[in-house]
């Protein structure tokens, strides 16, 4: 896969690699995060009880993604902060390792290009709106189980990637070159079939398709298809009034600023009427001490005054 690099002052620049980082800060933080998560999980902390429930079961009520009860009466219930943190829990190794494998290959030339705080609103975000999309699926279908894993965030980053590179080589199987558009249509599609149809397993795959969606549309604002960047900001001034640099100013709110000679320290005034006194009056003081002692005002008066004669 090839890599370009850039200067826009926008974009994250690590010292090496001429402007362009191989592991990014949220990317490489992403990473660590998840797979410190996992191996709590599935190895550290797994022989540990709490309330005659293991460890692992406590924190998984709490913090997977369920099926919305507003009863909140136990611990298979859903909570608002569990749109986020189901994301960074996975049922095995080759879950957690395939989805970090996506997110470095195709979410590290995107944070590299919009700097890592847009990046990781970005990716939270889809993995939000994938969780929302669950949800309401699994309203619709009655389902009690809970969906943990951070596909529905990354099909975002494969989405936003696909939309700005989209005829960049990407190697199926490290051997067959696709281009980028293509293979991620392929997966998306791949989704929407087993999710309508069913495709056995435990893959949420709406989740998947909401991550993919809300990517599609930020990508549609961020290339100006749809002016969402406008409805942010009609949203923003409604509430917070327009930005200083728009407010009008009354004329008595407006003071003109004053100007002093850095030798002398009097104030200059900024129109000097200049009649013929006034340059008697220098040139008798440069005869008496010299050019050097006239003040810079009155050297400018000079000044324009012997190109007004010449």
């Amino acid at each position: 896969m090839a890599f370009s690099n850039t200067s826009s002052g926008g974009y994250y620049r690590p010292p090496s690699f001429g402007g362009f980082s191989f592991f990014p800060p949220v990317i490489k933080w992403l990473l660590i995060t998840n797979g410190a998560i996992w191996l709590l999980t599935a190895i550290v902390l797994r022989p540990f009880n709490i309330g005659g429930d293991s460890l692992v079961s406590y924190l998984v009520g709490l913090f997977a993604l369920w099926p919305v009860d507003l009863g909140f009466s136990s611990l298979t219930s859903f909570w608002p902060w569990q749109l986020v943190t189901y994301t960074f829990l996975h049922a095995d190794f080759w879950h957690v390792f395939f989805n970090m494998l996506m997110l470095w290959m195709f979410g590290m030339e995107i944070e590299n290009l919009w700097g890592s705080r847009k990046f990781l609103i970005f990716y939270l975000l889809s993995g939000v709106a994938g969780g929302l999309a669950n949800l309401l699926i699994t309203a619709m279908m009655g389902s009690v189980f809970p969906t943990i894993g951070a596909s529905g965030a990354v099909f975002g980053v494969l989405i936003a990637f696909g939309m700005l590179f989209p005829n960049r080589p990407v190697y199926l199987y490290f051997l067959l070159p696709i281009p980028a558009k293509w293979l991620i249509a392929g997966m998306v599609g791949i989704n929407l079939f087993y999710g309508v149809f069913g495709g056995g397993g435990n893959v949420a795959y709406f989740a998947h398709l909401g991550g993919a969606a809300f990517g599609f549309l930020y990508m549609l604002g961020e290339m100006s298809y749809i002016p969402t960047k406008n409805w942010w900001t009609n949203i923003r001034e409604a509430f917070s009034g327009p930005p200083a640099r728009t407010r009008a100013y009354r004329g008595d709110q407006v003071k003109e600023g004053k100007f002093y000679d850095i030798q002398s320290g009097k104030q200059i005034k900024k129109e000097q009427e200049v009649t013929q006194e006034v340059i008697d009056a220098i040139l008798d003081k440069i005869s008496t001490g010299g050019y050097q002692n006239l003040s810079a005002e009155e050297k400018r008066i000079l000044n324009e005054a012997s190109r007004k004669i010449h």
